[in-house]
């Protein structure tokens, strides 16, 4: 199996996907802090199209990243259940960045299937859920679905982390994932069974990571794509994208035969002003060796009997 698969979803609604749906469980994650002038809008969208009239969704979670606005606040009251990600801390340690992000939704919801989708989107349609879970629900040797695209220009733009760095390194080392339009995507599916199986890199390099990771793993035909038209969101400048461009670049580069040189526990990115920044490439492990190490130690409790009492002697 090899390649990236594209889906073509021109005639896909939510009707089609509650129909294929049948028994199978949809978690819907939107990981996100501070982002309180969004958030409320993008979560009654889904709460009123996709759970209330057709029940699409079975869980609507807002995983909240240490938010210093109201963000928590809003969403609650839009409908969604709220994480504050300290409770995922206290089960698993603590972790830092957006991959942790998508990490603790996926340790924190249910589902089947997972749609995640970025806490900042100002151009959300409710037809994109259905859209990138249809690949998903008619082929069972699908991992991911990831969305594609157009970003207009009038609205800033995007994709120069992707065009500058995310696809010149994929097509120098992984050139059977050079097929996908937009490999940084914050829209995307997945099937949980798989996912659980790859570790998840804490930083901005989690999407690259979880692509090449998928693709070793499973093969890259376990990937697909889907146009959602386009897509609107908060510009950010070049100087806020530079540690996001070194982030995917070490995360792709320490899957290839260069990954010596991202072994340091002290990366850091050199700015023009001197100024050094920390790159990040913690990762969070697998989920299934998670949750199988825990499974062991509360059998090993069961089974270990009480100490004896010492004898008075």
């Amino acid at each position: 199996m090899s390649g990236v698969r594209t889906f073509d979803v021109t005639e896909w609604t939510v009707e089609t996907a509650l129909e294929a749906k049948g028994s199978t469980t949809v978690s819907m994650c939107i990981p996100c802090r501070n982002e309180v002038a969004t958030i409320g809008s993008l979560v009654r969208h889904i709460r009123t199209h996709l759970i209330d009239r057709v029940g699409l969704i079975d869980e609507l979670i807002v995983l909240d990243d240490r938010s210093t606005d109201d963000t928590a606040v809003v969403a609650t009251r839009a409908g969604a259940t709220v994480v504050p990600i300290d409770e995922i801390h206290l089960q698993h340690g603590v972790g830092h960045g957006k991959g942790n992000a998508l990490w603790a939704t996926l340790a924190a919801s249910h589902g089947d299937l997972v749609v995640w989708c970025d806490g900042d989107i100002t151009s959300f349609e409710p037809v994109w859920v259905p859209r990138l879970l249809l690949p998903l629900l008619a082929e069972d040797d699908l991992a991911l679905v990831k969305a594609t695209y157009h970003r207009p220009e009038q609205y800033g733009g995007g994709g120069r982390t992707t065009e500058l760095v995310a696809r010149p390194v994929l097509s120098l080392f992984f050139p059977e994932l050079t097929g996908l339009d937009q490999p940084l995507a914050g829209e995307f599916a997945g099937r949980r069974s798989m996912l659980e199986q790859i570790p998840f890199v804490e930083g901005w390099g989690a999407e690259i990571g979880m692509l090449i990771d998928l693709a070793q793993r499973f093969g890259a035909g376990c990937i697909g794509q889907v146009d959602l038209g386009t897509r609107r969101h908060r510009h950010r400048s070049l100087p806020e994208l530079s540690v996001q461009a070194a982030e995917v670049m070490a995360t792709a580069l320490a899957r290839t035969p260069a990954a010596a040189a991202f072994a340091s526990d002290e990366l850091v990115l050199i700015r023009g002003d001197g100024t050094a920044l920390p790159v990040h490439l913690d990762e969070r492990p697998p989920l299934a060796q998670v949750r199988a190490r825990r499974a062991a130690l509360r059998e090993s409790a069961r089974l270990s009997p009480p100490h004896a009492a010492t004898p008075d002697r």
